[in-house]
């Protein structure tokens, strides 16, 4: 029987795609599935987030977790926050339910002493989160950057960076 490889990284999509913009965490880990590249990634779709993904991220050896997030920058904005900056970014400004329970989450994996060491958060700057079930032209147009930063990331860890 061949040995069943672990993941090079877990990959959360966070967000509402009910809500236009909120949901691009999802759109883009639902892209991810079927990246090319020769990446082994589990992809979660975290939705709007819940204590049932407390025991994903602690056992997740690399994270990359995606969401909308305010970041007070135009919409279609990327940033890839990785480590300690990841976590100062969730424990700053919160304007949607997920974002804090994201951060609920990583606090509740660093006390039981099992915050992945390699983790990162791939924010995008939202236009709208009203009803609509696509993001708007500047989030979707944002997209491609949004997936190559990730794939770039976790190949870099994969390979030892």
């Amino acid at each position: 029987m061949a040995a069943t490889l672990a993941p090079d990284a877990l990959i959360l999509g966070i967000g509402n795609t009910l809500l236009q913009d909120d949901g691009i965490g999802v759109h883009l880990a639902r892209a991810l599935e079927a990246a090319p590249g020769g990446l082994r990634l589990r992809v979660v779709d975290g939705g709007t987030v819940g204590l049932s993904l407390l025991n994903e991220i602690e056992t997740a050896l690399p994270l990359v977790a995606l969401d909308a997030m305010e970041m007070e920058a135009p919409p279609g904005t990327v940033c890839l926050f990785t480590g300690a900056a990841m976590d100062r970014q969730l424990l700053g400004r919160k304007t949607t339910a997920h974002e804090v329970a994201l951060a609920d989450l990583m606090q509740a994996a660093s006390f039981a002493g099992r915050l992945p060491t390699r983790r990162a958060l791939l924010a995008v700057q939202p236009a709208q989160t009203t009803w609509g079930l696509a993001p708007t032209a500047d989030v979707a147009a944002a997209m491609p950057q949004a997936l190559q930063l990730v794939l770039d990331k976790v190949r870099e860890w994969r390979d030892g960076a």
